[in-house]
């Protein structure tokens, strides 16, 4: 009888492991995209998947520590929270094979659906990057279009002055710049102004459009998806900053303090 009882012990405890892993794991996995799409290149692989992200931003989108990620994928020793105990932990729960090759997957998706201009494409890489438990939820591209068609509508002309600015004070993905940046590049009257292709770009990411994302990693998804349209076209300067714009929006600051950030 206790021997039963011991084993019916052991067996919860070890329920207990194998759900929490378990869910660690359902976590983990949804944020795989969004890690790529902000860190990612081609030498990631499950290997090397660590060593791209900070510590702090791991912990924040995934609620685990990068430690427990290698404890999960090499396994090792932990602690018992409960008895103190020191435990061993087999690990290797990941398998490489599929992880490398869904990387690939992703990153080869990402350069194919990297062309905004395109508008033949009715994707953007965003449709497979699922939504966090952050504030990292990221707006539909019909609903995108919907917004700067509006805008349009109250300032009638505003994508045809070189002299006109924009910005996303909260950006996610960068769908609502890039619509902006589309507009402009493909206004007559901005084509008029700047026959160059590469001049006009440079001169609207310099002159005319800004951005404030409020995370590391959103900063990084979103620069990545608004800067990466074209390999041979690169934009060194532009106005995209890391910024949380809500605390100083309601402290009534926030426009002092663009004027510190963009001058």
């Amino acid at each position: 009888m206790t021997r039963n009882q011991e084993t019916i012990k052991l067996e919860r405890e070890k329920d207990t492991i194998e759900d929490g892993v378990r869910d660690h794991l359902r976590g983990f996995s949804r944020t795989i995209p969004s890690f790529l799409m902000a860190y990612g290149d081609d030498s990631v692989t499950l290997a090397t998947f660590d060593n791209i992200i900070p510590d702090k931003v791991f912990l924040e989108v995934t609620s685990i520590t990068l430690e427990q990620f290698r404890l999960l994928r090499d396994g090792g020793h932990y602690t018992d929270d409960e008895t103190g105990e020191q435990k061993e932990f087999e690990g290797h729960l990941f398998d490489s094979v599929v992880f490398d090759d869904s990387v690939k997957e992703f990153l080869a998706l990402k350069r194919k659906l990297a062309d905004y201009f395109d508008e033949k494409s009715i994707e953007d890489i965003f449709d497979y990057i699922p939504p966090q438990k952050t504030n990292q939820i990221f707006t539909p591209k019909d609903v995108v279009k919907r917004m700067v068609d509006l805008m349009e509508q109250e300032n009638p002309g505003c994508f045809d002055r070189p002299d006109k600015t924009f910005i996303d004070l909260y950006m996610k993905s960068g769908l609502f710049i890039t619509e902006i940046v589309k507009r402009l590049y493909q206004s007559q009257e901005m084509k008029r102004q700047f026959p160059d292709k590469t001049e006009r770009l440079r001169h609207i990411f310099e002159k005319q459009v800004y951005g404030l994302a409020p995370t590391e990693i959103i900063y990084k998804i979103a620069t990545s998806y608004i800067l990466g349209f074209d390999e041979e076209v690169n934009i060194k300067t532009h106005n995209f900053r890391q910024l949380d714009a809500l605390p100083y929006a309601k402290e009534g600051t926030l426009e002092q303090k663009l004027d510190e950030v963009f001058g």
